[in-house]
Order: C-alpha cells, then sequence, then structure tokens
C-alpha cells in the first residue's frame, strides 16, 4: 500500500530514477519539446521547473547549481542564454503537457510536455489578443492629429509639382495653338492663287480661237 507516497519511483532506483530526470531535462531543455509518458512527464515537470526558476538570476553560483543537476554544459549554456529571457516574466508553470493517446505495446498513457513560452502557435495568438487597441479617449485625438499632419505634409510635398505640371501643360497647349495658327497662314495663299492660275489658263484659249477664224477666212 502506499501510504504517505508521495514521490513517483517510476520502477526504478534511486540513482536510475535522477540519470533518467536528468536526461530528459536535458532534452527537453534542447529540444523544447518531447513524447514521453504521462507519469515520466509529471515527474520530470517537479524536476525542471526549479531548474528553469533558478536560471532566472544569473550568476556563477546559479549555474554551478544548475549543473550539478544536469551534468551537461550545453544544456547549462542553452537554459541561460535562450530559456531564461523567454521565462523572465513568467512566475511559473513553465511547461505544458499534451495527452496523445495511448501506446500500443502496454497501453501506457502517452503525452508531449514542451515549453509554454517556445510554441508558436499559442504564443501568436496571444499576441494578436494583446494587441488590441480601444479608440477612446485621448489616444483617438492623437491618431486624429496624425492623421491630420500626415495629410498636410502630404499636401505640401505635392502643391509645387502639381503646380508646375500644370504650368507645363499650359505652355505646352499655347505652343501647340501658336504651331496651329502658323501652318494655317502658310496655307492659305496657296490655296488662294490656284483659282488665278486657273483662269490665266482658261483665257488663253479664248484669245486664240479670233486668230484660227481669221485665218480661215483669208483662206
Amino acid at each position: 500500500m502506499r501510504h504517505g507516497n508521495k514521490v513517483n519511483h517510476l520502477g526504478r532506483k534511486s540513482a536510475h530514477r535522477k540519470a533518467m530526470l536528468s536526461n530528459m531535462a536535458c532534452s527537453l531543455i534542447q529540444h523544447k519539446r518531447i513524447n514521453t509518458t504521462v507519469a515520466k512527464a509529471k515527474a520530470l515537470r517537479g524536476y525542471v521547473e526549479p531548474l528553469m526558476t533558478k536560471s532566472k538570476t544569473d550568476s556563477t553560483h546559479s549555474r554551478r547549481t544548475v549543473f550539478s543537476y544536469l551534468q551537461s554544459k550545453e544544456a547549462v549554456t542553452e537554459l541561460f542564454r535562450e530559456v531564461a529571457p523567454r521565462i523572465a516574466e513568467r512566475e511559473g508553470g513553465y511547461t505544458r503537457i499534451i495527452r496523445t493517446g495511448y501506446r500500443l505495446g502496454d497501453n501506457a498513457e502517452m503525452c508531449m510536455i514542451e515549453l509554454v513560452d517556445f510554441n508558436e502557435i499559442y504564443t501568436n495568438e496571444k499576441a494578436k489578443k494583446t494587441t488590441r487597441r480601444s479608440r477612446r479617449g485621448g489616444k483617438k485625438e492623437e491618431g486624429d492629429a496624425t492623421v491630420v499632419d500626415a495629410v498636410e505634409t502630404t499636401n505640401e510635398d505635392t502643391t509645387p509639382t502639381a503646380e508646375a505640371s500644370v504650368v507645363e501643360e499650359a505652355e505646352v497647349v499655347e505652343e501647340a495653338a501658336v504651331v496651329e495658327e502658323a501652318e494655317v497662314v502658310e496655307e492659305t495663299p496657296a490655296t488662294e492663287e490656284v483659282p488665278a492660275a486657273e483662269e490665266v489658263s482658261t483665257d488663253e484659249p479664248e484669245a486664240d480661237a479670233p486668230a484660227a477664224d481669221e485665218t480661215s477666212e483669208e483662206k
């Protein structure tokens, strides 16, 4: 009977159990999530979370204390350099257990244990919820003022260019009108001289006609 037995021995002696939890803690810190049984995950959570709280104070004493449990320099460096800044604002509950079903061989309940702050799906949803802003009070006035300033700056930037473009278009229109008038003036004398030439050409045969009649009469 398990009267007063608060520790799950996991079917191992103390040395084997400590070595197993140490290895699992190193894997969790380096890979941020591991798959194991629910019983081992619960034991690991009570083993690794005090070490993560200890890592918030980056000192030689803290590093040596954590190293005595993990026995891995790489895991200690990862914990103090990558994990500690992410959990600095969290007061506890650094891990999450997600049940994944039952194992086929012995029907043991399986789960995935992960670090809460390294789950991108949940953290993105939380960020979207926290970035909502209310449009009340002075924030709205400040926003309106910034919008008005932006509009004024854009108008100031665009007015000189608009005036310059209008002036250029007016000059182009005037030049086109002058060119068209000059072409019309050049074309009008040529059109008036054509009938005069035709009249001269038509009158000459009429002058020659009497001469032909006179020659016929003399014969």
